[in-house]
């Protein structure tokens, strides 16, 4: 492939660039935004896996499969992105910005101390607070108190007024959203 790519006129470079990026763009946008929620950080990431593969191919250096390639460069971008912001972040005694964001934390397995580890339990964590978000309110409130406040469901019932049965059911229908959402997420955090 290298030898092809360096017989090729720069302008041929330019337009095979060209349709690899129109072809692998909205594919590798997709990938992004399943585990960034924020368009315009998912917009910046993509864009520098792009420029990622325009060095590539300006430096005689083609890939063989572009869109592996590209997937495995905006897994990097990503998992800089979160150890940045694990950086940032507060020091463990701080107190936490939202009570649900502690709770879903202390599900996952402790830090490791590991950078690698660190980035990509954070992507996890972000990752479920955004699904978490997408739920519809009822949903989100049952899921909230029952698994991570710890309320049963008559306590929940006696609370909010709601009759037991329709507790029962938004919590279904949350956990089956969250496997299925979060499925990606917990499949990378798991290789």
């Amino acid at each position: 492939m290298a030898a092809l790519v360096q017989a090729l006129t720069p302008s041929q470079q330019d337009r095979l660039i060209e349709l690899t990026v129109q072809r692998e763009r909205a594919p590798l946008l997709a990938f992004i935004r399943r585990r960034i929620a924020d368009a315009a950080e998912a917009e910046d990431i993509l864009q520098d896996t792009l420029y990622e593969l325009v060095t590539a191919y300006r430096l005689m250096q083609p890939v063989e499969q572009v869109g592996a390639w590209l997937v495995r460069v905006a897994r990097n971008r990503i998992v800089d992105r979160f150890r940045r912001k694990a950086l940032r972040q507060p020091a463990e005694g701080a107190p936490a910005a939202h009570a649900c964001d502690s709770a879903v934390a202390e599900l996952l397995p402790a830090s490791s101390g590991d950078p690698e580890y660190e980035a990509r339990r954070a992507m996890l964590l972000a990752e479920i607070e955004t699904a978490l978000a997408e739920l519809p309110d009822g949903q989100r409130e049952v899921f909230i108190a029952h698994e991570l406040e710890g309320m049963s469901f008559r306590e929940l019932a006696a609370r909010s007024g709601t009759n037991l049965n329709t507790l029962l059911s938004r919590k279904r229908y949350a956990v089956q959203f969250l496997r299925e959402r979060l499925q990606a997420a917990w499949d990378d955090w798991m290789m």
